[in-house]
């Protein structure tokens, strides 16, 4: 798996089981996108999670944007997903501007309710679902 690592950002191409990842530290500005089951999850993103806690640490009133526009996951990425909802609310709650974007397609109820679910249990973090069209 190639992973381009600079000062200011983590990317990673999507694999047939991995989403791509692009995290923007410079911009506080973070995407997960395409379906996610990795054989080793912690492994996968274990460095992201890392990378991403220290990042947030460092905010006090920063802008952070993170969009999730995942096609399917698996239940060990559910875990995962709620891990980054948890950092996220809690930078919110420090002081953060924090706007979560999750993008479904349209005729995807599974998605919908997923993204439904996790948006109920921020209590600081804006969250907005987003209809994407099916082209």
């Amino acid at each position: 798996m190639k992973v381009m690592k600079t000062m200011d950002s983590i990317k990673r191409a999507a694999t047939e089981r991995s989403p791509e990842i692009l995290f923007n530290f410079d911009e506080n500005s973070f995407l997960i996108k395409g379906e996610s089951y990795p054989e080793d999850v912690n492994e996968f993103y274990g460095p992201l999670m890392d990378a991403l806690e220290k990042h947030l640490s460092s905010q006090e009133s920063s802008t952070l944007h993170f969009q999730f526009e995942l096609i399917y996951f698996n239940s060990s990425t559910a875990k995962i997903l709620m891990g980054i909802f948890d950092l996220l609310d809690e930078s919110a709650e420090n002081g953060c501007n924090v706007q979560i974007k999750w993008l479904f397609e349209e005729d995807d109820d599974n998605m919908e309710e997923l993204g439904e679910e996790y948006g109920e249990d921020l209590e600081h973090a804006e969250f907005e679902l987003v209809t994407v069209s099916v082209d």
